[in-house]
């Protein structure tokens, strides 16, 4: 299976490409605005994996080329930037199983980090209102720990929580990722359940900035 991460670069994007590169033997394909961008990142992923002793090829495109590439594509973008970001891959996307959006609307003020959905309720909503018709979405990855996820010497031992309306794309998702050793996905639902799921996120981020020792901190539901 290929998997194109477009918005490759970010924190987010990294953390997923060197933990499914680490751990299964999926194709990597980095996606970005700047393909020069992307190709640096990807040779940048690669030296990281052979220091571990992981020899493994990642390749690096400009976003849509990325996305046509990909028989999942994962949104690793930031949620402003979503909407313009599927409307710029759309005629990409035929051949695309799932399309997997982690994004959460937030703001930030004095007090901490706050939920800040979009009109349609959640990002995951948004991304299924501008995907095109026949493309299956799926929001999961939200609320894990970019900087965890991407030391491939630290265990993960960590919930996401998947949903979505199509259960053959949201099983495919889950299956996906519990190949990274550690993670556990748990069917959250529906789309229409999107916005508890993502609202968790903001939660997470103001208890790690809180309490000494929760740099990290994440799910794990018992």
């Amino acid at each position: 299976m290929r998997i194109s991460l477009l918005g490759g670069t970010g924190d987010i994007g990294q953390a997923l490409a060197l933990r499914w590169a680490f751990d299964t033997d999926h194709e990597i394909v980095i996606g970005s605005r700047d393909p020069a961008k992307a190709r640096a990142k990807a040779e940048e992923y690669e030296t990281e994996l052979d220091s571990l002793g992981v020899s493994r090829s990642i390749n690096g495109f400009k976003n849509g080329m990325a996305a046509e590439r990909g028989d999942i594509v994962v949104l690793a973008v930031p949620p402003f930037h979503i909407r313009d970001t599927v409307e710029s891959v759309a005629d990409r996307l035929d051949d695309v199983d799932v399309l997997v959006t982690p994004a959460v609307g937030m703001n930030r003020d004095d007090s901490g980090f706050h939920y800040k959905p979009p009109k349609v309720g959640s990002i995951t909503e948004l991304v299924a209102d501008t995907a095109p018709d026949g493309i299956p979405v799926v929001g999961a990855f939200h609320g894990l720990s970019a900087d965890r996820l991407a030391d491939l010497e630290l265990d993960i031992e960590q919930d996401t929580l998947i949903v979505g309306d199509d259960e053959d794309a949201k099983e495919m998702i889950r299956r996906l990722a519990e190949e990274i050793e550690g993670l556990r996905a748990l069917d959250a639902g529906g789309i229409a359940n999107s916005a508890e799921v993502e609202s968790v996120t903001p939660l997470l981020i103001n208890l790690a900035l809180e309490n000494e020792g929760l740099h990290d901190v994440g799910i794990r539901f018992e």
